[in-house]
């Protein structure tokens, strides 16, 4: 990414600047997702299990993934995973925008000024993309852990006939009260590194710059909102009993479950992983964003102009 000419600058019409935004935000939750698909499958399995977790255990779960399912395998869920971050991401970075200029933190003096709020309008998008999209998350979290292949559409229909729509946002409460933290860290985290660049470098960063500023902010996004997320996947995968309750029925049952079988350590599962694929994601994500987003401004712009 390269400093960007003084068109960029100009305001697109409305009703222009969403379409750009969603499909900036569209094509980079897609990149982002599929590179570290076989880490988030891994991460996941490891995360529903009484299984400890370590590199090594989690180097030889691929492998054996590999041996008996076949290199395709590891990106199983990844189907689900692009029908849910397709919208989840064009919808998380377009509100993020939205809400930025709805709480005046639009600009970076106004951010700079006003931190929490700059802070809450992230936290807003998360929330807003993470409702909008919640049951194909949940589908694919069923995806990633079933031990045979099986569509998306065979995942809503089992989940529709045996537990009914409720199921469908089973675990939604704390993935909300999660993604409060990492989309709030992320997005603040992120766009105060690119401000401080900007200010020291007298130039907008390029895309290894805003790689590691990514990179940064979903490291300190995902740290915060952890153990919300070991909480979310055992209440998405959670087995139905005989009786008709689940094992993981509550977001307090499932705090008491995980603490009495894997003390304070199994909140923290696989979070080293996620030191690695997060931020990776998170990078890509971002920067994928702002590299579209500004050829496609640059785009709309010429086209406006001529």
């Amino acid at each position: 990414m390269t400093a960007h000419s003084p068109a960029v600058s100009a305001e697109l019409p409305g009703s222009t600047s969403i379409v750009v935004s969603l499909a900036a935000g569209a094509a980079a939750g897609a990149v982002a997702k599929t590179v570290i698909a076989p880490l988030d499958r891994t991460k996941i399995i490891f995360q529903i299990s009484h299984t400890p977790y370590s590199w090594r255990a989690a180097f030889q779960w691929l492998l054996d993934a590999y041996r008996k399912e076949g290199f395709l395998s590891l990106w199983r869920g990844n189907s689900a995973t692009m029908a849910r971050i397709i919208p989840y991401a064009a919808v998380q970075f377009t509100a993020h925008e939205k809400w930025k200029k709805a709480l005046g933190v639009d600009t970076p003096q106004k951010a700079q000024q006003n931190k929490v709020v700059h802070l809450i309008a992230g936290a807003l998008a998360g929330v807003t993309s993470q409702s909008a999209t919640y049951p194909l998350d949940l589908a694919r979290a069923r995806m990633a852990v079933a031990g045979t292949r099986r569509s998306l559409r065979d995942i809503f229909h089992q989940l529709l006939a045996r537990e009914g729509a409720p199921a469908l946002y089973r675990g939604y409460w704390p993935t909300v009260l999660g993604v409060i933290p990492y989309a709030g860290v992320s997005f603040f985290t992120y766009d105060t590194l690119k401000r401080k660049y900007t200010e020291h470098y007298l130039a907008p960063p390029g895309g290894w710059v805003s790689l590691c500023c990514g990179g940064a902010a979903g490291a300190l996004g995902q740290t915060a909102s952890y153990p919300l997320d070991i909480v979310r996947r055992r209440m998405q995968t959670g087995k139905l009993k005989s009786d008709g309750t689940y094992v993981y029925a509550t977001i307090s049952d499932t705090l008491k479950i995980v603490y009495k079988n894997e003390g304070w350590r199994g909140f923290f599962k696989g979070l080293s992983m996620n030191w690695v694929k997060g931020p990776v994601a998170t990078g890509v994500s971002f920067a994928t964003y702002d590299a579209i987003k500004h050829a496609l401004r640059d785009l709309a712009l010429t086209v406006q102009a001529s």
